[in-house]
């Protein structure tokens, strides 16, 4: 908690997203073509950055998960692959939906498709739009511009969805002025200027990967 009242809040993430659009530059594609298997200390190294090195354990444990690892004596080689890739994304959006059905008795409600494309979006602000999203929109039958279109609830609707409901319609009484269902005057969202959110930090991350 800050003096201004603003709180940041850290939760596990998946090293996978973090290492995953260094992985996808480093293998160097082109075209069709599967690209290069390099080693996870040369897939790390960044003169700008030296401290990748520390990964180099954490990247080896996790990443054999989405790619193909080719030994040569004590060596290891990686590259990453499509299709594994593919595979967990979708391991990812099944679990959520899941979750998203045992917070929220309303996402049990609607249906599926629509549950699948809230669980898509959320996972949407962990990845790049090119190759990743995309590839899974395509596998699971979603449109893209469509998916992402779709906002994601916020966690206090997760969390307490009697008083989102409540909350979420209000009326307008005299003088046009808006109230919710307890009685309070709503308010007006502020807009975020300055939000910092996931998807902007693996960016730039994936700029600053060999």
């Amino acid at each position: 908690m800050r003096k201004d009242g603003s709180l940041y809040i850290s939760t596990p993430v998946d090293p996978i997203f973090i290492f995953l659009p260094i992985f996808c530059n480093a293998r160097l594609k082109k075209g069709k073509e599967q690209g290069m298997f390099r080693q996870i200390d040369e897939i790390l190294f960044n003169n700008d950055y030296p401290s990748y090195q520390c990964l180099v354990s954490l990247a080896e444990q996790s990443m054999q998960l989405v790619c193909e690892v080719k030994e040569i004596g004590s060596l290891k080689f990686f590259r990453l692959d499509d299709s594994k890739v593919l595979s967990w994304l979708c391991c990812k959006v099944q679990h959520l939906k899941t979750a998203l059905i045992k917070l929220d008795k309303n996402y049990a409600a609607q249906e599926e498709k629509e549950t699948l494309k809230e669980a898509v979006s959320i996972l949407g602000e962990y990845l790049k739009d090119e190759p990743w999203l995309r590839l899974l929109c395509s596998h699971l039958k979603l449109d893209l511009n469509e998916t992402m279109k779709e906002s994601p609830r916020m966690e206090d609707d997760l969390l307490f969805p009697e008083k989102s409901v409540a909350s979420s319609h209000p009326h307008k009484g005299k003088g046009g002025t808006a109230w919710t269902s307890n009685g309070k005057q709503s308010k007006k969202l502020k807009a975020e200027t300055d939000s910092h959110n996931i998807k902007d930090m693996f960016r730039r991350i994936s700029r600053r990967a060999p």
